[in-house]
Parts: C-alpha cells; structure tokens; sequence
C-alpha cells in the first residue's frame, strides 16, 4: 500500500464529522449522495475518524456502509482517519485493530494519525510505531493532526509525514505565521485544511447565536459567543460584500482564498475539506472561482482591518 502521488490529490476534501457526530445522524441516503457529489467534483480527500459519532455509529460505519454500497470508489478515495487515543503503542495498536475491522477490508486507510499530539508521548516514539504499520501495509501513511512546526520536523526525521491537518481559514490564518506552512512546503509534506469555512462562520448562513442548532458543538466555541459573536461576523459582512460583487457565494471565496496557497511559492500542497453533509452544499463549495490580484488586495485589508475575537475552541 502506498500514498499517492501529489498529483493525485484533488482541489478539495471532504470531512465526515458532521455526518455521524450528531444527536441524530446523517441519513444514509443524504449522506451516500453527499459522498457521491464531493468525488464527482473532486473532492476525493475523505476525512473520518473513531471519534466521529459514537462506538457503534461513527464515520468509520458509515463509510464501510458506503463502501459496501459504492465498492468502485473504494480506489478513487484517499482517506484519511483520525483515532481519539494516545501516541503510546498499545492504545495505537487497539485503535488501528478497531478502525481496521469496522471497515472490513472495503476501504484501505491512506493515512492514520492521531486526533491530536499526545503531549505525554514523544512523536517520535508515536511515528516509529505507526511507520512499522505502514511497513506491515496496515496503513498507507502517517498523518499529524494540529502539530507545531517543531513536532513536524520531529516526526518527519522518522518517517516520511504523509498530510499535516490543520485548521486554515480567512478566520484562522495562524499557519501563515506560526512555521507550520513553512515546514510543511520546505518538506514537501501536503496540509489538509479543516475548517476552512470557519465551522460554518464565513457561509454568512450563521447570522444570530440562535442559528446554532441545539447540541451542536459550536455552541461551546469561543468565537460562536454571544459577547464576540456580532464582532466577528464584520468579517464576515466585508467577504460577503467581495463575494457579492464576484457573483459568487461567500463560501466559495473562503475556499478559493485557502485553495490560492496550494503551490504557491514556500508553500506544498493545501487542500481544504469542508465538511458539506448535503448534495447541494456539497456542489457549491466545488465551484471553482478564481480570484484576481485585486480581490487578493481587498481580502488582505479585511483581515488587516478587522479582528477576530476568542481562541478557536473554548
């Protein structure tokens, strides 16, 4: 089992989470025509985890479910999982097995990494383990999920790093200056961008705390709160006036803002995934729309002029 080509990746990704981690789940139907719509445009990035939903129903279930259904698109999806667990081999170990049986043998996992960086197990000790599942074709890769530049280069000095996840955005611009971009474009290491809509800010669909469905997680973010809420969304007010004018939704300038670093000089590979769970939504975050040097200059004002308040989570 092997990664991919770069080239082989596509303009966008997609994130199962919203499907499974619910109070009730995405209806297969709605979901498998989701998936459906995000290859045939391209977004052939998939990102699920054993955290996404509960122990019996999470995205690993549903897209074994998919794959049963859809058994061609096994090969045409590069998938990667994340595991809610420690670095330290044993729990590796337990939750690779898991992952591994609930797909069945449907879907290979690309690349496998861990939710977040154990801080109390050296990455490198974490990446020697995952390598010898990569060695033993359990997995295709290693991933790192929301790591400092520091912990790249270490894991990188064990094992070739196969995508680096992190949180990119006209709301979250902080890879642009904390080295992790950097890193990642003199190592050649791809960055899968979550979140780049903002968790759903930068639609403009969000406009009022109460747009927030009941038990949704963004109810808990530090940015989502009442006291920063209509300070932040002038942010969003300004894209959405740019947006205007291009004709075009504010959603698809936000990934077309995240898809520009993609190859741009210092920079790897950058693919955004958005975490779409209908056809529709699915099939306006594919368009493309290019943006002109001028429409760079207005964004670069916007976020010189306008802040946003709180951390990204609580």
């Amino acid at each position: 089992m092997a990664i991919p080509n770069l080239i082989n990746y596509g303009t966008l990704g997609l994130g199962l989470l919203g499907m499974t981690w619910r109070p009730v789940p995405i209806p297969d139907e709605q979901a498998f025509a989701t998936m459906k719509a995000a290859l045939a445009n391209g977004a052939n990035v998939w990102n699920g985890g054993d955290l996404y939903g509960t122990r019996s129903n999470n995205s690993l279930h549903l897209l074994s479910r998919y794959f049963t259904a859809y058994p061609e698109d096994a090969s045409k999806v590069i998938l990667s999982i994340k595991v809610g667990t420690s670095g330290r081999e044993e729990d590796l170990r337990r939750s690779l097995e898991y992952c591994l049986k609930v797909l069945d043998g449907k879907k290979s996992i690309d690349i496998f990494q861990c939710a977040r960086v154990d801080s109390t197990t050296p990455i490198r000790e974490t990446v020697a383990v995952l390598a010898k599942y990569v060695q033993e074709g359990k997995i295709g890769g290693i991933g790192l999920s929301e790591p400092d530049a520091v912990t790249i280069r270490h894991a990188h000095e064990i094992h070739p790093i196969a995508g680096v996840e992190v949180e990119m955005s006209l709301w979250s611009i902080d890879i642009l200056s904390n080295g992790v971009a950097a890193t990642c474009g003199e190592l050649g290491i791809p960055v899968f961008a979550h979140s780049p809509l903002g968790h759903g800010f930068l639609t403009g669909n969000i406009t009022h705390p109460n747009d927030i469905p009941p038990g949704d997680i963004r109810a808990h973010l530090a940015r989502f709160q009442p006291g920063v809420f209509d300070k932040n969304l002038e942010r969003v007010h300004e894209i959405q006036a740019l947006a205007k004018k291009k004709g075009c939704t504010t959603a698809q300038i936000a990934l077309a803002w995240v898809r520009s670093f993609s190859g741009k000089e210092g920079f790897s590979i950058v693919v955004p995934i958005v975490g779409a769970t209908k056809k529709e939504r699915m099939m306006e975050n594919s368009a493309i729309v290019e943006l002109q040097d001028d429409d760079f200059k207005v964004l670069d004002n916007i976020l010189s002029r306008t802040n946003v308040i709180g951390g990204r989570y609580m």
